[in-house]
């Protein structure tokens, strides 16, 4: 007649996890902020604590996209690009003649100077040379360089900047330079 499903045993059936084991890793200077965060939460440095949640806050929100913050040189030009919106409003807030204002922006900045400074990156001398050995590479084509074609062999795999501290914006910008002026 009627079976209870109550006392039916479940035959071949396991729990199974759905979560997976691999986790996103973070750069290394997020594990310095994490901690400098609760730092500042003892200290109360109101400051450098909104300015830490905020830079957490974007690396959590980025890991949801489809290009996640996985190494300190993103982490650097996410920090940069904070930098520069906090420099404008700093400004625009001179020219409004807001001082307090300013003052707060200018303290952001200082805290996000002091967080970009702490990630190594290739010097300026360095790039500067593989850019014009890459443009001397470069020249003995029948092609005439051209900033895509050389960022592309830069940074290409076995390219002279591949897997190399180099901030892929600043490279472009002496890239721009150096084959206008070649």
């Amino acid at each position: 007649m009627f079976q209870s499903l109550r006392f039916t045993t479940r035959l071949n059936l396991r729990p199974v996890r759905w979560n997976s084991t691999a986790s996103p890793t973070s750069p290394p200077l997020m594990a310095k902020i994490r901690s400098d965060l609760k730092v500042a939460m003892r200290a109360k440095d109101k400051d450098r604590l909104n300015v830490l949640r905020a830079l957490i806050s974007e690396t959590n929100n980025a890991a949801k996209t489809s290009s996640p913050i996985q190494t300190d040189l993103q982490l650097l030009s996410l920090i940069r690009k904070r930098a520069a919106a906090s420099k404008e409003a700093s400004q625009q807030f001179a020219d409004a003649n807001r001082a307090d204002l300013q003052e707060n922006e200018d303290k952001q900045v200082a805290i996000l100077e002091e967080y970009a400074g702490q990630v190594e990156t290739i010097s300026l001398d360095e790039v500067h040379q593989i850019i014009s050995q890459e443009i001397a590479k470069l020249q003995e084509g029948p092609n005439k360089p051209n900033v895509g074609s050389l960022l592309k062999s830069l940074f290409a795999p076995g390219g002279a900047l591949d897997g190399k501290p180099a901030e892929r914006a600043e490279v472009a910008r002496i890239a721009k330079k150096m084959v206008a002026a070649a």
